[in-house]
């Protein structure tokens, strides 16, 4: 049975953890498969936000630290906000990453049985939402498009991301999924 969603923000509050994830990093020669885990930190942003008057915005701030685990390397770095806007009843997540790649997504929350979904997408030269990268990676990794889906029920937060990215003379779809826990 689906839920009218109030803020669906409150549920990812929290530190989550995981250890299951694989990242598929393409390489000229030959791609290659990294094991890594996560600390994924959600924070309360403590306003509302409103917007000439009309629009009523809840958010969160996020950072994402990924590391390989053969070598504890980072990975991935990531800060950002996902962002409820009340009125459109729209999910919204702003983010950048330390490669020089800001990104806006936007799409839609679903809650069934205790099960909410949050999932955005944006496209290269989307009209609502948007992608703007560093020269260098225009050149050479560019992002074509985004698309993130997270699943909370209780105290577990699980995620697919896919990035369609024009890299090494090539299309490839970098993909990663992994399932976090609120510690």
């Amino acid at each position: 049975m689906s839920t009218v969603i109030e803020n669906p923000l409150v549920k990812l509050i929290g530190v989550w953890k995981g250890a299951e994830g694989v990242d598929l990093a393409p390489k000229p020669d030959e791609d290659e498969n990294n094991p890594y885990y996560e600390v994924l930190t959600i924070e309360p942003v403590d306003l509302e936000i409103e917007n000439a008057e009309e629009q009523e915005l809840v958010s969160v701030r996020y950072h994402q630290i990924v590391r390989e685990k053969a070598n504890n390397k980072v990975s991935h770095s990531e800060t950002g906000y996902w962002i409820w806007d009340k009125n459109e009843h729209t999910i919204m997540n702003s983010f950048s990453i330390t490669r020089g790649v800001s990104v806006l997504a936007g799409g839609e929350a679903t809650e069934v049985n205790n099960e909410l979904k949050l999932s955005v997408a944006v496209l290269e030269n989307d009209t609502k939402w948007g992608i703007v990268q560093s020269p260098f990676m225009l050149k050479k990794a560019k992002t074509l498009s985004f698309k993130r889906e997270f699943t909370v029920i209780d105290n577990k937060l699980s995620y697919t991301q896919e990035t369609l990215l024009d890299i090494y003379g090539k299309t490839f779809s970098h993909t990663d999924v992994n399932t976090l826990y609120r510690v």
